[in-house]
């Protein structure tokens, strides 16, 4: 593997002595303990960002992503797509995952494979075709294939959107999202227009995606320009965004994502990257009733008290 960069994360399943067994008993009795890093993917708070919901008349709400485990919300995409194989029999105890990837997708899997007890291998190739490969060289070894695989859509179809929907009451009027794997997108859309068909969809998406024009034009068109914000546009229509119930896109410049950037800094406190910057922006700069945007480790909805 010449010339190609390899992250291995190895992990062995941990043994507990029976003198630990009435603790682990008593904590899956308490509800306020959650059971190992699987027990901290998911249940993520809403925060109030006060000056943007001023400013728009809108209760604009952050999803705090950053509450996952492993750090961003790709920790619940990496636990379905571990259990996807899982299930599947396509990854056995002390199998090997793999993927291909330089974000936070990585991250996820590899906290997952130790708490679970895999191998990790994690590719940084220009494409996933490397990962698939090493996944098919070697016995009991699985390539998530994050962008294709659907079980990345269903992550938030039965974790994300409900908590959404639960935790605003019912009360959301749209949401706003950017997007690289479409997962988070997709996930949240089905599910929120299952519960209300009226909720309205929309893509926040950077200078030099397909998407825009995809979702506008049904054309794969690259936007004028490119972005400094990593983790979301896309160069084509992955199979976890293939048929979302997309409504509308629109195209946020870097210089309004960055200056969202310091503005949730100085006026919220919160330090977080031109993704996050991009999707608030977005949000903002709409002013929908109650959005729902997405950032690796940090979402923001809104809904109106007009």
């Amino acid at each position: 593997m010449k010339g190609l960069k390899v992250l291995q994360y190895y992990a062995k399943r941990s043994i507990f002595q029976s003198r630990h067994l009435s603790l682990s008993l008593s904590a899956k009795s308490n509800q306020n303990v959650r059971i190992g890093f699987a027990g901290l993917v998911g249940n993520t708070p809403l925060v109030r960002l006060n000056s943007m919901s001023e400013e728009t008349g809108c209760e604009i709400l952050a999803k705090v992503e950053s509450a996952n485990g492993g750090g961003s919300v790709k920790d619940r995409a990496a636990l379905f797509l571990i259990r996807d194989a899982e299930n599947k029999g396509l990854l056995r105890p002390g199998g090997t995952v793999v993927e291909g990837t330089a974000g936070n997708t990585g991250i996820g899997l590899a906290h997952v494979c130790n708490a679970l007890g895999y191998k990790c291998v994690i590719f940084m190739p220009n494409t996933q075709s490397k990962a698939a490969r090493y996944a098919d060289s070697i016995d009991n070894a699985v390539w998530t294939n994050q962008f294709d695989n659907t079980a990345n859509k269903q992550a938030h179809i039965e974790t994300t959107g409900p908590e959404i929907w639960s935790q605003t009451g019912g009360k959301v009027d749209a949401v706003v999202f950017g997007t690289g794997t479409g997962g988070t997108l997709a996930g949240v859309a089905t599910y929120l227009k299952e519960m209300n068909h009226k909720i309205h969809t929309e893509l926040a998406d950077p200078q030099g995606s397909v998407l825009y024009n995809y979702i506008k034009h049904g054309k794969l068109e690259r936007s004028e320009g490119s972005s400094i914000a990593e983790g979301i546009g896309q160069g084509r229509v992955t199979a976890n965004l293939k048929d979302a119930p997309i409504d509308d896109a629109h195209v946020v410049m870097d210089t309004d994502a960055v200056r969202m950037t310091f503005r949730l800094l100085h006026e919220e406190g919160f330090f977080v990257g031109a993704s996050t910057g991009l999707n608030v922006a977005g949000a903002v700069k709409h002013n929908i009733k109650l959005a729902i945007t997405q950032y690796t480790d940090m979402s923001i909805a809104a809904y109106n008290t007009r």
